[in-house]
């Protein structure tokens, strides 16, 4: 579906792609920075749970419009400074499956509420034609 852009002039990751070709004609969507809350506004505890929600709730805003991982072509990871990044990129991973968008990770002072650990925000694309229908 999108082309997967790994030259071989760069350095090689099998976590990410340097860049990600979506075919003309497909349906874009943009994702808001998701952060590890839940409905009612509350937030676990430490950077395992938030990430593991936040990538949940990303997953849920695809579902919405007929999308899932593999129709993700760009993600940027926000974590908050001095958090231990290995749990989020362990979520993460676990909720892309095989796909292997292009992205960016930032380390940050701080996020909305102090008590945030990170955010993800990101864009995808899909072909006409797989849309859920809006009720």
């Amino acid at each position: 579906m999108h082309r997967k852009i790994r030259p071989a002039e760069l350095r090689t990751n099998p976590n990410y792609s340097h860049g990600i070709e979506v075919a003309p004609g497909n349906r874009f969507l943009a994702v808001a920075g998701q952060t590890g809350q839940r409905p009612d506004g509350s937030v676990p505890d430490g950077i395992a749970a938030q990430a593991d929600l936040a990538w949940a709730n990303v997953l849920t805003v695809l579902r919405e419009t007929g999308m899932g991982p593999e129709h993700i072509v760009h993600y940027t990871s926000y974590i908050v400074s001095g958090v231990d990044t290995g749990p989020y990129d362990e979520a993460r991973l676990r909720h892309l499956g095989a796909a292997r968008p292009a992205s960016t990770k930032i380390i940050v002072a701080g996020l909305a509420r102090p008590e945030l650990l990170c955010e993800v925000q990101a864009f995808a694309a899909a072909p006409v034609g797989t849309e859920e229908p809006v009720v």
